[in-house]
């Protein structure tokens, strides 16, 4: 199964955007971070490949991975 690519979850004009990596343009824009976030973890979960939210000043503030885990836990 091919991995998706990763959706960013990144503070836009009009709120927040949800943008697949790579990409110039948003797939979607909300007008709430906790939107925004929920249209990208389904994105995330579909295809199988990482969420990450960026705070509003532009930092990674949580990063998630759906999907196959190409490190999971041992134990």
């Amino acid at each position: 199964m091919s991995k998706g690519k990763n959706q960013h979850v990144v503070k836009h004009p009009e709120g927040w955007a949800v943008k697949g990596a790579g990409n110039e343009k948003a797939t979607k824009v909300t007008s709430t971070q906790a939107e925004a976030i929920k249209v990208a973890k389904q994105i995330a979960v579909n295809q199988g490949s990482e969420l990450l939210i960026h705070g509003k000043n532009g930092r990674i503030r949580e990063k998630n991975t759906y999907g196959e885990d190409s490190y999971p836990p041992k134990g």
